[in-house]
């Protein structure tokens, strides 16, 4: 929840404008909903995807402040983020919650950008990978949300390492990222070799390639840095292959 309509169309341009030389790159933007129909068009022609922050589970109906898949599909979105530790943490989204949104996105078309992560807490208490496991066994649970699973990305995000001034190192991420796509082999080996996994701790520009060169570590998902065309620029950078 940042930035003006005006901000948002010049961050977008700005963007847009360096980021067609990366090839090897896919990209999304995500603004706020208000916002979508700005950066759609200042993202003219290019091949930059348009993402939103949430959805509703439901099609339509009476759910006052709700977004449904339909209602992105006319703003040409290509993808959704589900299940954000601030929509988890803030709006007490549950782990079935997160899997029927992907459900609902994937029968509408659109990409799925799953988020799972822990907090402080659990990773002191050495609960990163039950936590971890458990959401995503949600992901799991039946043939239909499997189904979906496979028109999506996960991206891990440590809540501990998001704007709290720690950070994870690349061999952290790396060995989450390593169980997430074992688990997900555990369910079904040639997805597991196929999804994209993001991180979204922090990522930087003194960061990213550091991140991005690990095995498991598909791309990023990108909070503050996003918010400076040259920083999320940079990050897209390194991302190259």
């Amino acid at each position: 929840m940042n930035g003006s309509r005006a901000s948002a169309t010049a961050l977008a341009a700005a963007i847009v404008a360096q980021v067609k030389e990366f090839d090897g790159v896919d990209v999304a933007l995500c603004p706020s909903y208000v916002f979508l129909a700005d950066v759609k068009q200042a993202m003219g022609a290019s091949k930059v995807q348009l993402g939103a922050q949430d959805l509703s589970r439901h099609t339509d109906g009476a759910y006052t402040g709700e977004i449904s898949a339909e209602m992105l599909n006319e703003y040409q979105c290509d993808c959704v983020i589900i299940g954000h530790s601030e929509r988890r943490a803030y709006h007490g989204e549950t782990d079935e919650l997160v899997a029927e949104k992907m459900r609902v996105a994937s029968a509408a078309g659109l990409l799925s950008i799953v988020c799972v992560g822990e907090t402080l807490e659990e990773r002191e208490n050495g609960k990163t990978e039950t936590v971890i496991a458990k959401q995503l066994a949600a992901l799991f649970n039946d043939a239909a949300t499997l189904a979906a699973l496979k028109t999506s990305v996960i991206a891990y995000e440590p809540v501990w390492a998001i704007g709290t001034g720690k950070t994870a190192t690349p061999e952290q991420a790396q060995q989450v990222h390593q169980f997430i796509r074992a688990r997900i082999a555990e369910q079904n080996a040639a997805l597991a070799s196929s999804i994209r996994l993001l991180y979204g701790g922090s990522v930087k520009p003194d960061n990213a390639e550091k991140l991005f060169g690990m095995s498991d570590i598909d791309g990023g998902l990108i909070g503050g840095a996003s918010l400076q065309a040259e920083d999320f620029v940079s990050i897209c950078r390194s991302a190259q292959v």
